[in-house]
């Protein structure tokens, strides 16, 4: 049996695309330490990345973009990137295990698992690589776009992120169908 675990990163940021990563290990696989990237560090997922790519069998990891995420929405932008993700593998699985409560449209026997990033190995591996490549483009945002803190706050909301983006206006990686985007878009537009 080919189990390919499924996870995503990068849903709840107001900039960058959206990242899933899938991943099949080895039959009785272990990598002391893996759980929920949400449960690591930066250099315990780094450490790990580099693991898990050695290892596994296949891996892969997808994105939509920014444009994909305004066109069609986040949900459906996420399960784009799952399906491409799950699409990239060079093994063809013979079950997908998924992160969460839904399924990306895919032509193989799947399964949501709620809490799967903690509880199956191999979502646990797809949600490293996943969380790894969504910090990536952080970074790389973060020398695209000096002043806006990307490497910080990777993304997301936060107070310093929310002050810079009123401050210095939206770019083309801000997500555009994000209230706070759209508030900061208006009030630019306003003088």
């Amino acid at each position: 049996m080919l189990i390919c675990g499924v996870d995503e990163a990068g849903r709840g940021p107001l900039a960058g695309s959206v990242f899933a990563a899938a991943v099949i290990l080895p039959s009785g696989w272990q990598c002391p330490g893996l759980t929920d990237s949400k449960k690591l560090s930066a250099a315990q997922r780094d450490k790990l990345a580099v693991i898990i790519k050695e290892q596994a069998l296949s891996w892969s990891v997808a994105r939509a973009s920014v444009a994909e995420i305004d066109e069609l929405n986040i949900l459906q932008a996420t399960m784009l990137a799952m399906k491409r993700a799950v699409g990239n593998l060079a093994l063809t699985p013979t079950e997908v295990l998924v992160d969460g409560n839904r399924i990306p449209d895919i032509a193989l026997p799947a399964r949501a698992i709620i809490k799967g990033d903690a509880t199956v190995l191999q979502i646990s591996a797809a949600s490293v690589l996943a969380k790894v490549a969504k910090d990536s483009e952080a970074d790389e945002l973060e020398q695209k776009y000096p002043g806006y803190g990307f490497a910080k706050h990777k993304g997301y909301g936060t107070a310093l992120h929310l002050a810079q983006l009123k401050a210095l206006g939206a770019t083309e990686c801000h997500r555009r169908s994000f209230a706070p985007v759209r508030a900061a878009l208006m009030q630019t537009s306003l003088f």
